[in-house]
């Protein structure tokens, strides 16, 4: 039998058994990736997704370097890794993992895995809206799966309350000068920028790609030594600043504007961003631009869309807080199995940017 015959007959590989598998199922929303981790990762100890994100994180975080960082993954690579819900109200709880740690809020994952769970009928599904009450480190999240002709249309979620702390801050920066900036709370902080009220040498198109990374780090470094007040009302592990959004215009005449964020270590999302949009749907609302019943639409570096809206206000410790919706569409790109040879010297990942 000559090799050729070989590569045809024999396609499956039996790692040893010392080597470690995961498996897992890659989607995307609007663009930015979501590896949803389904087998072989070790067992999470704790009682809510808090536990079990902070056991994670002392125990495994070299598994999320494996899975996230080169060569099974990228600089801008995001996953995540399901749990046991915070009650028996929930369904699921979730934990996020990216570049630089563990998120407190994804929108984008609460999208994809609310599609995951339609597609892997994890629950009974209906036509119609298919509700899931899903535990993420910022607290519970409940989202809509509206299925048409046995089709998902879209999913839409609302989120935990969202709130401004502050409007119009300034800092100075290194190239930029002043930099007018609103901070605000939609499951994560962020420090929301807009172009028109700044001057930058750049806009929000890929073409700006390392720009926005080299700004966006640089106001969210200056951010975080300048501002002690950024602080969850009820916990401290959501007590940081995640990232920096660039607001601005679209050149699409059916979009009314542009989100570009750049969180954790220099990742670019290449969606809207769900918490993203959450906060604008609080600075938004603060400002008296949108109001019940209204709905805006935003889009990405990639051209994909949310749309937000603001659904309710409530109190929330000291502030006067929202529960924002944000609504997108979710798409798998396939299934790995990946394998970690412990004698690999490169076994933990790397990044290269």
């Amino acid at each position: 039998m000559n090799t050729y015959q070989n590569i045809l007959n024999k396609k499956e590989f039996t790692p040893p058994k010392e080597w470690l598998q995961i498996k897992t199922i890659d989607m995307h929303t609007g663009g930015e990736p979501l590896r949803v981790i389904i087998d072989g990762f070790p067992e999470l100890k704790g009682n809510s997704v808090l536990d079990y994100r902070r056991y994670c994180k002392e125990n495994y975080d070299d598994l999320r370097t494996s899975l996230m960082f080169e060569p099974r993954g990228h600089a801008d690579m995001y996953g995540c890794i399901l749990t046991p819900p915070n009650d028996e109200n929930g369904d699921f709880g979730i934990i996020f993992l990216h570049n630089e740690g563990y998120s407190t809020m994804c929108g984008h994952a609460i999208i994809a895995i609310s599609t995951l769970a339609i597609e892997m009928q994890w629950i009974n599904v209906t036509e119609g809206d298919n509700i899931l009450k899903i535990d993420a480190p910022c607290g519970r999240i409940t989202s809509f799966t509206h299925v048409k002709n046995k089709k998902i249309i879209s999913v839409r979620f609302q989120n935990v309350p969202s709130f401004v702390v502050d409007l119009d801050r300034t800092i100075q920066i290194s190239g930029h000068g002043k930099v007018t900036y609103d901070l605000a709370y939609g499951g994560a902080f962020y420090a929301f920028v807009e172009l028109h009220k700044n001057n930058f040498d750049f806009d929000l198109s890929p073409n700006s790609y390392r720009k926005l990374i080299q700004t966006g780090m640089d106001i969210k470094h200056a951010v975080m030594k300048q501002d002690k007040e950024i602080l969850h009302p009820f916990e401290s592990d959501l007590s940081f600043l995640y990232g920096t959004i660039f607001i601005g215009d679209s050149n699409k005449k059916d979009i009314d504007s542009k989100n570009v964020c750049i969180f954790a270590e220099g990742e670019v999302d290449r969606s809207p961003t769900g918490s993203g949009v959450a906060g604008r749907m609080a600075i938004h609302k603060v400002r008296k631009e949108i109001d019940y019943g209204e709905t805006m639409t935003i889009e990405s570096i990639t051209g994909s869309v949310f749309k937000g809206s603001v659904i309710s206000e409530k109190n929330y410790g000291s502030f006067k807080a929202i529960i924002p919706q944000v609504e997108g569409t979710a798409h798998i790109t396939g299934m790995q199995t990946f394998v970690i040879d412990p004698k690999d010297p490169m076994k933990n990942g790397f990044i290269l940017r």
